[in-house]
């Protein structure tokens, strides 16, 4: 019997992971991806000989040992001198009043600081950094199989694992962060924990977050989204894989309630049994599919639910070094700035110096980046001399407020780009520049979404828009899982081959 042939639309990580792993395991994988390179949303590009980083602002799992760390191995990827370790998430900077604390992998420096700030909640920081702990070693691949394999003595198993830390996934603990520190009474310290990632998420989301930064999970990359996806499209084509760039799909092609094929904008039309969409969720069952396989609570989710907060990134290249300043600070503005109707009250600042890649010797790329309305930019693109003109003021009034932390950083820049929600539609297609897809609130991210479609065979789906929460880990498990999944239909093991 000939080996099934595997279509999958898109070239980010999930498309990539699925194809090496289709690869690995007896299948074909042709990619087609409609931008010019692979990544998708872990986006680069080069202006005037610097590296525009838009993608992965930090690797998790990537603790040797560990089965995420060993999935990074199986694609190629995170070779030990492409990283870099992580001894601080952040630096938290209050210009209203003065006070900056610094979020390294010491969780009992960190209780200490936050305590001194405001003694009368200190008994909420020590539960925070009492759940923070417990998520030391915690690893998003540990459960292993997909969901929809696992038996129960599997669900047994993982729940055996997880024993230490199940009651952080219940009660109080999957609610929103936004919620749990409600009981905090230093406005400043409350701010500062509810926007340690998203105010939606829930509170054991935070706590994984700092465990791993704690425990030695989480890494940055000295090359960027660059040096993390290039690998990976390196090894599928080794592995045999094929992938076709500049094509854009049109329409998913089905016969019979059978995905077929599909066909591309320039009209040419390719076949294959199986059919894997890991571009744009919206773009895939609505426009390549016409919203013909959407049952209600597939519509309900892409009506109803929040979508990630677009967001403005501005680079600069600057002709400077920023040795021993943190890589990345969360500012809360004394001044806001306004962007259409929203005034933007905060902004994180991540400045890529722990890398060779992204700019000259003794030159530094500075980038500034904040939430921002998808409607306003897309509407303003329509004009393109009020986009343009837009785009130039946001990054002057960015340098300004940069001035008062590096006096004379205006003089030294050489370059500047503007990446807008627009910006992020045009090279991923994501549905209103969602850049991670669902915003992952404490329902959203607990919910279990189908990798198929109700009624279409031969057709399934991977990548953030079916991994609500999306992130490197997941987009990727998706990929990998989705293989499995196909293996155990075809009555054939699943094999990985370590690179």
């Amino acid at each position: 019997m000939a080996n099934k042939s595997i279509i999958i639309i898109g070239s980010g990580l999930a498309g990539l992971s699925a194809g090496c792993y289709a690869q690995m395991n007896g299948y074909h994988a042709h990619i087609f991806e409609y931008h010019d390179k692979p990544g998708g949303v872990a986006a680069w590009w080069e202006r005037q000989g610097y590296l525009i980083d838009d993608g992965i602002h930090f690797l998790m799992g990537a603790k040797p040992g560990q089965p995420t760390h060993n999935m990074y191995r199986e694609l190629g990827t995170a070779q030990a001198g492409s990283l870099v370790k992580m001894t601080s998430y952040g630096r938290f900077i209050d210009e209203q009043s003065s006070r900056i604390v610094d979020v390294t992998k010491d969780l009992g420096r960190l209780a200490r600081e936050l305590k001194a700030f405001s003694t009368e909640d200190a008994s909420t920081i020590d539960d925070f950094i009492r759940g923070s702990r417990a998520m030391q070693g915690y690893d998003m691949g540990s459960m292993g199989k997909p969901p929809e394999l696992m038996s129960a003595r599997d669900k047994l198993s993982m729940a055996w694992k997880m024993r230490s830390t199940l009651k952080y996934f219940t009660a109080k603990y999957a609610s929103p962060i936004a919620d749990y520190v409600k009981a905090i009474h230093d406005p400043w310290l409350r701010r500062l924990m509810e926007n340690l990632f998203l105010p939606e998420v829930p509170v054991w989301f935070v706590f994984a977050l700092l465990g791993m930064v704690s425990d030695g999970q989480m890494v940055l990359l000295k090359g960027g989204c660059r040096g993390f996806v290039l690998p990976i499209e390196k090894r599928f084509k080794e592995l045999g894989g094929e992938v076709t760039y500049k094509a854009t799909v049109q329409e998913i092609l089905v016969e019979n309630e059978r995905a077929v094929g599909v066909r591309l904008a320039d009209g040419s039309v390719h076949r294959a049994d199986i059919i894997v969409s890991a571009a744009d969720g919206y773009s895939t069952i609505f426009k390549m599919l016409g919203g013909r396989y959407a049952d209600e609570r597939i519509k309900s989710h892409y009506e109803k639910w929040q979508l990630i907060r677009p967001a403005v990134l501005v680079s600069f290249g600057v002709a400077r070094e920023f040795k021993g300043e943190p890589h990345l600070s969360f500012i809360a503005l004394k001044d806001p700035v306004a962007v259409g109707a929203k005034a933007i009250s905060g902004v994180s600042l991540r400045i890529l110096n722990y890398g060779d890649e992204f700019a000259p010797p003794g030159k530094t790329v500075v980038q500034v980046m904040f939430e921002t309305d998808w409607d306003y930019w897309n509407e303003l693109h329509g004009d393109k001399s009020r986009y343009e003109a837009e785009k130039k003021r946001v990054a002057d009034e960015v340098l300004k407020r940069l001035e008062s932390y590096y006096s004379g950083i205006s003089s030294q820049v050489e370059m500047t780009d503007v990446a807008t929600p627009y910006t992020t539609w045009r090279y991923t297609m994501n549905h209103k520049g969602a850049y991670m897809g669902w915003l992952p609130t404490a329902e959203v991210i607990m919910t279990r979404m189908e990798r198929t479609l109700p009624g279409l065979a031969n057709f399934y789906m991977a990548g953030q828009w079916i991994v609500p929460g999306g992130g490197v880990p997941p987009s990727l498990y998706s990929g990998r899982q989705l293989v499995q999944i196909l293996c155990h239909q075809d009555e054939k093991p699943f094999v990985t081959a370590t690179k």
